[in-house]
């Protein structure tokens, strides 16, 4: 057994029994990328979080990857917000995302980003289409896809696409979800306003940022899933 793998106890042996016959569960390790601090992979048997204290830019391997680098210098608002424009040049994420991109290549995995991330053609990826599941985005072995994680638990649709190096790629819910709007946002504000708010914005507070920007579990974990088939034991 490799030092990428952990053992996990399923059931504590009865009296007398070998620690040897206790039945155990291989878990291959996945670093886990620009993850929330004690969110979604925080805790989970075989995971590796990084989060902004660890600075997942210094990242060197050996296991594979899930990445969630930051989106918001990518976005439809790269340049800042509507009421302070041009306050950002596009890209400029001190590196997050080129890191991610090169940390997926290297040790395979899985990146993700909000569909119709700016990142793609910025660094020559194929822009993946609604419906036509895993195509091939650069030279280096990668494929990626447009998904949504409201199939997946999220509060909206949240369309994401995903850059993935890995033997075996799942089948995921290619379809278009349907628009989720509450029919009193509909009444108060009319279809095209409710629509171009989002459901998640409605929320009060702080919580909507973390609402909008957390990943699923059932989502997490097929991320982790993607992950783990791309595992390169040290030789």
């Amino acid at each position: 057994m490799t030092g990428a793998e952990e053992l996990t106890e399923a059931a504590d042996a009865p009296a007398g029994h070998c620690l040897l016959e206790r039945p155990v569960v291989c878990v291959p390790t996945v670093a886990a990328l620009y993850v929330e601090t004690n969110g979604a992979y925080f805790g989970l048997p075989g995971v590796d979080p990084w989060d902004e204290a660890r600075d997942a830019r210094k990242y060197r391997g050996p296991h594979p990857v899930v990445c969630h680098s930051p989106c918001q210098r990518w976005g439809k608002f790269w340049h800042g917000s509507t009421r302070k424009p041009h306050q950002y040049r596009l890209g400029e994420d001190g590196g997050c995302f080129a890191a991610a991109l090169t940390a997926v290549r290297n040790y395979g995995g899985v990146l993700e980003h909000p569909a119709d991330s700016l990142a793609w053609p910025f660094f020559g990826l194929r822009q993946p289409k609604r419906g036509e599941g895993w195509v091939p985005a650069d030279n280096y072995g990668c494929m990626t896809c447009y998904v949504e994680q409201g199939h997946y638990g999220h509060a909206s649709r949240k369309p994401t696409w995903l850059l993935a190096k890995a033997p075996h790629l799942p089948e995921l819910n290619w379809t278009r979800g349907e628009q989720r709007l509450p029919e009193w946002m509909v009444e108060r504000y009319g279809y095209a306003k409710a629509r171009r708010i989002g459901v998640v914005a409605m929320v009060g507070g702080k919580d909507k940022t973390r609402i909008r920007n957390a990943t699923p579990p059932a989502f997490a974990e097929v991320l982790l899933r993607i992950a783990r088939q791309a595992h390169n034991p040290p030789s």
